[in-house]
This record gives C-alpha cells, sequence and structure tokens, in this order.
C-alpha cells in the first residue's frame, strides 16, 4: 500500500497533468476562437468589397444586354459583337471574384490537397494562353516562349494552373490595349521558371512588401476590378507544392511575377 506522502504525491501529479491538459485544451480552444473570428472577419470584408465589386459588371451586363436587343439589322453585327463582349469580360470579372473567395475559403481551412502528376510544359501553356485569349484587350497579346517543348515537370496541375491564370489575368487587366503580354517558361538549376511580364502600371514601391497581403490593393489599382485575394492565394498555392514566387515592379513601367517550380 502506498504511504500517506506517496498518495499525496501520486494526487499532486495526477493534478498537475490535469492542468496541464486543461491549459492546453485551452490554448487550442482559443487558436480555434481567433481562427473563426479571422475566417468571419475575412468574410464581413468579402461581402463588404463583393458588395461593391458585383455592381459595375453587373450594371454592364444588363445595359449590354438591353442594347443588344436593338441591334438588330444585319449590318449591325459589330455592334452586337462589342457588347456581347462586354458581357463575357463582365461574367469573367463575377466569376473570378467568386473564385478567389472559394478558393482562399479552402486553403485556409486546409481543404486544399495535392495531387502530382506530369505535366506537358510547353503545351499546358499554350493552352492556358488561348484560355485567356478570350478576355484580353483589343490590340493585346500574349506571347508564349519555351525553348524546351519536350519539357515535363511532375506537379499539380490545378494548384499551377490556378496560379498562372491568376498572374495572366493580372497583366492583362493592369495593361492598356494593343501592349504585349511575355509568358516564358524556361529551366534554371533544378527548377523551372514559369515568367509573365507586361508593361503595365506597375506597383510602387513603398508598398511592394504588402502585395501578397489578403484583400490588399495598390493605391494605384484601386479604379480597377480585383479582389485583392489573387496574389495572395498563388503564393498559398505556391506553399502547397514547394515552389516559390518572385517579381520586379516599378511603378508606370511594368510588373514581372516569376513561378518557381522544383524538377
Amino acid at each position: 500500500m502506498l504511504s500517506v506522502n506517496q498518495q499525496l504525491q501520486t494526487e499532486i501529479a495526477e493534478r498537475i497533468e490535469i492542468e496541464r491538459e486543461l491549459k492546453i485544451n485551452e490554448e487550442k480552444m482559443q487558436i480555434l476562437l481567433d481562427r473563426e473570428k479571422e475566417l468571419n472577419q475575412m468574410k464581413s470584408r468579402f461581402v463588404s468589397m463583393a458588395s461593391h465589386e458585383f455592381r459595375t459588371p453587373l450594371s454592364t451586363i444588363l445595359s449590354s444586354a438591353a442594347l443588344i436587343d436593338k441591334y438588330l439589322l444585319e449590318g449591325e453585327q459589330d455592334k452586337r459583337s462589342k457588347h456581347v463582349h462586354k458581357i463575357r469580360n463582365a461574367v469573367t470579372n463575377l466569376t473570378n471574384i467568386l473564385n478567389d473567395f472559394l478558393s482562399l475559403e479552402k486553403l485556409e481551412e486546409g481543404l486544399v490537397g495535392t495531387k502530382m502528376e506530369v505535366i506537358h510544359v510547353n503545351a499546358f501553356c499554350q493552352e492556358l494562353a488561348e484560355e485567356m485569349n478570350s478576355i484580353i484587350k483589343t490590340g493585346q497579346k500574349i506571347q508564349v516562349s519555351c525553348l524546351d517543348n519536350e519539357m515535363e515537370i511532375v506537379s499539380d496541375t490545378r494548384c499551377l494552373y490556378n496560379s498562372l491564370i491568376n498572374l495572366l489575368s493580372n497583366a492583362i487587366k493592369y495593361s492598356d490595349e494593343n501592349q504585349l503580354i511575355q509568358f516564358d517558361i524556361s529551366i534554371e538549376d533544378d527548377a523551372v521558371n514559369f515568367t509573365i511580364k507586361d508593361d503595365g502600371i506597375g506597383v510602387p514601391a513603398d508598398e511592394q512588401s504588402q502585395l501578397f497581403t489578403r484583400f490588399y490593393r495598390a493605391r494605384n489599382a484601386t479604379n480597377i476590378q480585383g479582389t485583392g485575394l489573387g496574389l495572395h492565394i498563388v503564393s498559398r498555392y505556391m506553399d502547397l507544392i514547394g515552389g516559390k514566387i518572385r517579381f520586379k515592379s516599378e511603378e508606370g513601367v511594368g510588373s514581372e511575377f516569376t513561378l518557381e517550380i522544383p524538377l
């Protein structure tokens, strides 16, 4: 039988263990509460942002749809096409806003997994560029340059696709009409670099450190539609697949973003 002293020591040890477990549980609960609070704030900010961002494309869709009805003659095809293009762009903007938020929510909740598979780089990038041709501005052109047409990497197709679509969309959005967007693929050391370069508005030097922050938008981009989530999402995708993102930018000159994906 245990002595009184031994029983007391055992009870003290058990109490210390219980208190330790309670403290751990309290810390876990606080983390969950902070997490929930952060998600609620994120959703509130999104609702506030979306209520503003949705107005312009919805107004464009309504006005263009109404005008299409008026262009019924055979010689007015150009006018109809112009408004169809406006509707398509407006729908794309709305889709991008929703996709950004849904992607972020899944990433934040740890619901995005990875599926590594072989990607034929040149074909993959050519298809991306062709897909973006439906939303480019008048006179814009995406020029794809891949030195090795047989290049292959093993990565997550969805993560890479979403990341590159985001960067290409930004290059289109922040560049003027009749400008070239360069999409270069090259090998450096043990990685493939996907570089997208534009001659757009660029990012002010004093704001570049905040570029990957959620909901952050540079002061020279506030009049251009966007959620401020895209680059943050790209950086999270890169974390998932072991890639890196780097950039160079100068206000009024343009930007260059590079995704570095391990071979």
